[in-house]
């Protein structure tokens, strides 16, 4: 089991997280901090695999915290899931070495690929016996991705023509404007919410589909795509 420690000053959006992360396999909560100081004392305490971190704390600032740990050479990795949208948080958080960086409101399926990834990381960490350039590449998709930036009429790595056209054509035979979830879209041309959702985040970067978040029942938003206009 992975340890996990959530650290968010909001109790009932620290509850929401707590739900979510319950519904993926292979995590533990061990702690919830609603300060940085009660973060830092769980840190040392109970040293857990991952924390999820938000950035703006009563006490003071997650991204302080997160120095701090890098610095003692702790060996818990760091998810920032935060309304903090400021270039300069992104880059601070970048250059500290978290995981992932989540912008809130959290959205379930982007947690879950968070943490899903966070496992396989870990797996392929703990399996090699010797590194080499493509298990570098594997470990640190940013550096693998250096040298992939798509020509024009090329597509970036893994994302086929076939499938992709088959996405395009869900929204062109829509006769209304309400919009889709990535799992919607799965059922429709036959592939798993997660494939369906990463043809979609294309398409959005292409500027032929636009995203927002629809608000279902308590906890559960989600990212509904539509034709751009």
């Amino acid at each position: 089991m992975i340890r996990l420690v959530i650290a968010e000053d909001d109790k009932k959006i620290a509850e929401i997280q707590h739900r979510l992360v319950e519904r993926v396999e292979g995590y533990e909560i061990v702690g919830i901090a609603h300060t940085v100081g009660d973060a830092r004392d769980m840190l040392e305490i109970l040293r857990p695999d991952l924390l999820m971190l938000d950035i703006h704390f009563p006490d003071g600032s997650g991204l302080d915290l997160l120095r701090e740990l890098r610095a003692g050479k702790g060996a818990t990795d760091v998810v920032l899931l935060t309304a903090a949208k400021e270039v300069e948080a992104l880059t601070e958080a970048l250059r500290c070495g978290v995981f992932d960086y989540i912008v809130k409101p959290l959205v379930f399926d982007r947690l879950r690929d968070t943490l899903e990834n966070f496992k396989q990381h870990r797996d392929r960490l703990g399996s090699l016996r010797s590194v080499s350039q493509r298990e570098v590449d594997r470990l640190l998709p940013r550096a693998a991705g250096q040298g992939d930036a798509p020509t024009p009429g090329r597509l970036p790595k893994g994302i086929d023509a076939l499938t992709l056209s088959k996405v395009v054509q869900v929204f062109s035979e829509r006769q209304d404007d309400a919009g889709l979830s990535a799992e919607e879209v799965g059922e429709r041309i036959g592939v798993s919410r997660t494939t369906a959702r990463r043809y979609l985040e294309h398409l959005v970067t292409e500027n032929k589909l636009t995203a927002d978040v629809a608000y279902g029942s308590v906890g559960r938003p989600e990212r509904k795509y539509c034709a751009a206009p």
